[in-house]
């Protein structure tokens, strides 16, 4: 099980200064949509080249021309891109195409999915290498969360690992390990906290000890 650190509400400088302050106790980190949205693209090339070794994935929840932007995403150093699970076939197979020959991942995002095993298992057969059910900002506001979507998903994958996402912090992380995701995903629980450090640390080791 690895932990992703998703960056929203930053701009480039400030995504630098969080990852250097956590960098011992993440996996992957994640450029996120209001930073693709507000910096494009710019904002994955610097943070590749200031953390190398660093994987870096682009949260773009890909909906259409599903090759095209992973190929540009690749070129800009991602190293895993979101594609949305209620795109076509088409786009996702695409997707998969394109980041096979980059040597690059995809990461399908189930936010909004309806028929969530269903779909899941369609997905599967694509090839993709994670799916990630995913509570957004407006679900977390209805009280919803990932964890029950996730149980459904593990139940009919049989190829692709499995990730959650959707306001995860310290105390409700340990029912996220009790799901059994392959990567956990977390945003303010991490960016929000007074000790990024820290909160970053005591995630990592609670993962581990798991």
């Amino acid at each position: 099980m690895q932990l992703q650190l998703a960056l929203d509400l930053v701009d480039i400088p400030g995504a630098i200064e969080v990852v250097k302050a956590v960098e011992p106790f993440v996996d992957i980190v994640e450029i996120g949509t209001p930073i693709v949205i507000n910096e494009g693209l710019h904002a994955v090339k610097a943070l590749k080249e200031a953390y190398p070794a660093m994987t870096v994935l682009a949260d773009l929840k890909v909906m259409d021309a599903g090759g095209y932007e992973v190929m540009k995403a690749s070129e800009a150093g991602a190293d895993i891109v979101t594609v949305l699970g209620v795109s076509s076939d088409s786009t996702i197979s695409g997707a998969v195409e394109e980041a096979r020959k980059q040597g690059k991942q995809v990461m399908v995002d189930m936010i909004n999915v309806v028929n969530i095993a269903e779909r899941a298992a369609e997905i599967d057969a694509l090839g993709v290498d994670y799916i990630c059910v995913h509570s957004g900002y407006d679900h977390q506001a209805e009280g919803k969360n990932s964890f029950e979507d996730l149980a459904t998903i593990k139940s009919v994958v049989k190829q692709a690992k499995t990730a959650v996402a959707g306001g995860i912090k310290l105390d409700t992380l340990p029912e996220a390990i009790q799901a059994n995701p392959d990567l956990v995903i977390v945003g303010g629980g991490i960016t929000g906290a007074a000790d990024m450090a820290a909160a970053a640390s005591a995630m990592q080791k609670l993962i581990r000890e798991a």
